[in-house]
């Protein structure tokens, strides 16, 4: 321990000569790097050792400590004796080394992560609950198990560093309090299945106005919903609820199918029908027009010839009655027997059959007709009888 004189002292004595504490300290410092030392009446010989040099060099080893990197995405924010003085930009830069300033450095682009509802731990194997934050309550009174994560980054360091005092619990607080605002005005479905993105872009979008508010300097990313479901005391009734409501849409759904399947066949038949009757009116028009026009051309025709006309008319319709009989009736010339020729038994026999059944009326003045033996027998036969009924 160095010890300088005066100091200590009792007696009522000035402050110590300069000169003489100087000169002790070059005496100290020589006796400890073996340097040979002389009296006190040589001054000169004591200040051998080059102090001056190794101040000099301390400084400049305590000037070089204040030389810093900031790395890209990040900001250096200096602090003078605690006070912020100013915000760097990436790069090397240089302040005042400790204790005078100080450099905290500051990641912008990194993505936080804060979880709500639940915690991970280390490895994200497993999951513990927090019912305290997961359990809420929905506009139609039913409570629901809600867990979800909040990604955030910085996008001002002042407001980050200087008006935040715990970020990740404040954030936590924050996305709390929005997803609570807005599953306490949404229904407990919307809450559970179609509106979950919904409730997702509007906590975000809410979680961004209040932290903007506090001037926390925090940027709100991304809002992902991890699960949503009811308390598992009732998870049993629920999905059971559930499970009726899948059946009624399934009922629904095949009814609606059903519906899509006899409809169109409906309308295409009822189109059908519409069509035929359409066709079926031009047909019968265009047969009563065809028919009255023909009239036209026979009454014209009768005009001219009525006697011609109406042997013709007379002769059309005979073959047209006569056409679809298969009996025939034969009127012998100068004979008086009328004979009965069973030409439908005659033509199943040859093979022929009713369809090519082709009636043959001879008139008065033809020759005779020429027919097979059974023919002769049958008239033999009828008119041997109707002489012994003579």
């Amino acid at each position: 321990m160095i010890k300088f004189p005066g100091f200590g002292q009792r007696n009522n004595e000035g402050p110590p000569d300069l000169d003489e504490v100087f000169r002790d300290l070059s005496k100290k410092i020589n006796n400890l790097f073996g340097g040979s030392g002389g009296g006190s009446n040589t001054p000169s010989k004591n200040m051998d050792f080059p102090i001056l040099p190794i101040i000099g060099l301390v400084a400049l080893v305590w000037l070089a400590t204040g030389f810093y990197i900031v790395d890209q995405g990040s900001r250096g924010v200096v602090l003078r004796f605690g006070q912020h003085v100013e915000t760097t930009l990436p790069g090397p830069r240089w302040h005042i080394p400790f204790p005078v300033e100080s450099v905290e450095n500051v990641n912008l682009e990194q993505v936080r992560t804060i979880e709500v509802g639940y915690r991970s731990a280390e490895g994200g194997s497993t999951r513990s609950k927090e019912p305290r934050e997961s359990l809420m309550l929905t506009d139609d009174e039913n409570i629901i198990d809600l867990q979800f994560a909040v990604q955030y980054n910085l996008k001002d360091v002042e407001d980050f560093q200087f008006k935040n005092r715990s970020t990740e619990d404040g954030v936590r607080g924050v996305a709390e309090t929005a997803i609570r605002e807005i599953v306490g005005k949404s229904r407990m479905d919307f809450a559970l299945y179609e509106g979950r993105e919904e409730i997702a872009v509007r906590a975000k979008k809410l979680m961004q106005e209040v932290l903007d508010r506090y001037d926390s300097g925090i940027n709100v990313v991304n809002v992902t919903m991890q699960n949503a479901q009811p308390p598992e005391q009732v998870q049993a009734a629920f999905d059971d609820a559930v499970k009726a409501k899948q059946d009624l849409e399934r009922q629904k759904n095949e009814g609606q199918a059903y519906a899509n399947d006899v409809i169109p066949k409906a309308r295409g038949t009822a189109s059908r029908l519409a069509e035929e009757a359409a066709g079926y009116k031009l047909r019968v028009e265009n047969e009563a027009k065809g028919n009255a026009n023909r009239f036209d051309q026979v009454l014209t025709q009768y005009n001219k010839a009525p006697e011609v006309t109406r042997q013709r008319l007379y002769i059309d319709a005979q073959e047209q009655i006569l056409s679809n009989t298969s009996k025939v009736l034969v009127d012998q010339k100068g004979g008086n027997s009328l004979l009965y020729l069973p030409l439908d038994k005659l033509m199943e026999r040859s093979g022929v059959g009713s369809q090519t059944a082709a009636p043959a009326t001879k008139s008065a003045g033809s020759e005779p007709m020429q027919v097979d033996i059974d023919t002769d027998r049958s008239r033999d036969a009828f008119r041997s009888r109707d002489r012994d009924e003579r």
